[in-house]
């Protein structure tokens, strides 16, 4: 088939997040089908921008795949600026739907762009080459829209996402959910349950079976000064938002100050810089910020610490499951992991990877951090092998590739 998908904030290797439209499609890209992926020149995601935009169009190739990069403004933070830039993309989309249609004559076009506005542009792409569609869910908008960031159900974009979701619902060949536990909230908007797969986040095995890239010297040097005192290294690497609970992780580390404990974050986003302040304020010379690593260095890090820490505010919105790519990276690097949540699916208890504690209580986190430190390296070893079998079992990309496309494949509650 001839494959278009749609994902605004699309990433790869050298650009960095998004990378499950990369993967996925890498693995179309194998099974014999051509792959293109549109997507915007700026994603506040990425870690580097696509090269040569400054034309209003960019079309490259990266490991088989096509990109047709679209030319969208800078913007920091979720303001004007990133409502312009979607805006600004779906429309360069639309203007170019039949030259799509005509050069690469879609078999099927899917809409993965996070937000679902993108579902109009997909449709209207699928109506033209008279082909099948199908919808992605990342997030639930504006459900994630108004539980985590509190914007009113009323505000314009709020409904304009709801009018989007349902119209995806009712009118899409079918609906590709990341998140297990939809099925009532889709089934309330519309969806007919027979058309709705569950295919939740993944890694590329391979990534893991290549050596390991050296870490960059400045992590190096720190994982090296905590190990020189005698210190176990409690990790997170990933995304530094609000939704990542890492202020619980600070008071955890507060109550373990006077501990041989280290905690390494690496990573970046908008809390970044006040967490970086409160920890300088609160002088927890045991906590280090360290800027993004490529994500080929990941195995590298995750594997030089003893705990990997991943945390969720206590929201109703992850009562519909969640799916963390880095999640998938610790359990593939074999490293124990300390799950601070309260949601409808648990990766760590299912897997026995680690242990779970309930979700912004710095108390059970810092409890939870020394029960898992004090066990021995075997035990925390076995827990780890435990989720590298679990992930190769449910989340390799090459499985979940297909999953995706087979339309036999049907998920009911």
């Amino acid at each position: 088939m001839n494959i278009l998908l749609i994902n605004h904030y699309a990433g790869s290797p050298a650009h960095g997040m998004e990378f499950r439209p990369y993967f996925m499609a890498r693995e179309w890209v194998r099974m014999g089908h051509r792959v293109e992926i549109v997507a915007c020149s700026y994603s506040h995601v990425r870690a580097r921008q696509p090269d040569a935009c400054a034309e209003a169009e960019h079309v490259e190739v990266i490991d088989g795949i096509t990109y047709r990069w679209l030319r969208g403004n800078a913007y920091r933070g979720n303001g004007v600026g990133r409502l312009f830039n979607i805006a600004t993309f779906l429309v360069r989309v639309w203007a170019r739907a039949g030259r799509i249609v005509r050069e690469f004559q879609p078999d099927l076009v899917i809409a993965s762009s996070t937000y679902p506005m993108d579902i109009w542009v997909a449709r209207h792409i699928a109506g033209r080459a008279r082909c099948r569609w199908i919808y992605e869910v990342h997030d639930l908008w504006p459900l994630s829209l108004i539980e985590l960031s509190g914007m009113s159900p009323w505000h314009p974009f709020a409904l304009l996402c709801a009018w989007a979701e349902r119209s995806a619902y009712r009118s899409a060949d079918a609906v590709v959910s990341m998140l297990p536990k939809v099925h009532a909230h889709m089934a309330e908007r519309g969806l007919d349950l027979r058309r709705l797969r569950i295919v939740p986040n993944g890694v590329a095995l391979q990534a893991w079976e290549d050596p390991p890239q050296a870490l960059r010297e400045d992590v190096q040097q720190t994982l090296q000064a905590a190990r020189g005192k005698g210190h176990c290294v409690v990790g997170y690497a990933g995304s530094m938002g609000l939704p990542n609970a890492l202020g619980t992780l600070l008071d955890a580390a507060a109550l373990m100050r006077h501990e041989p404990v280290t905690f390494v974050l690496v990573g970046d986003g908008h809390e970044r810089e006040r967490l970086q302040r409160r920890a300088l304020e609160e002088k927890l010379g045991n906590v280090h910020f360290l800027a993004p690593i490529p994500k080929a260095q990941i195995p590298s890090l995750l594997q030089a610490v003893d705990v990997a820490y991943i945390g969720w505010q206590r929201v109703p919105l992850y009562r519909f499951g969640i799916a963390p790519n880095k999640l998938m990276d610790y359990m593939m690097a074999g490293c124990p992991v300390l799950h601070s949540v309260e949601a409808g699916n648990d990766p760590v208890a299912e897997s026995g990877c680690g242990l779970t504690v309930p979700p912004e209580d710095s108390q059970a986190v810092a409890t939870g951090l020394r029960h898992l430190l004090s066990l021995p390296e075997t035990e925390r070893k076995a827990m780890g092998e435990a989720g590298r079998a679990f992930v190769r079992a449910h989340h390799a990309y090459d499985v979940l590739a297909g999953q995706f496309l087979d339309n036999r494949q049907v998920h009911t509650p």
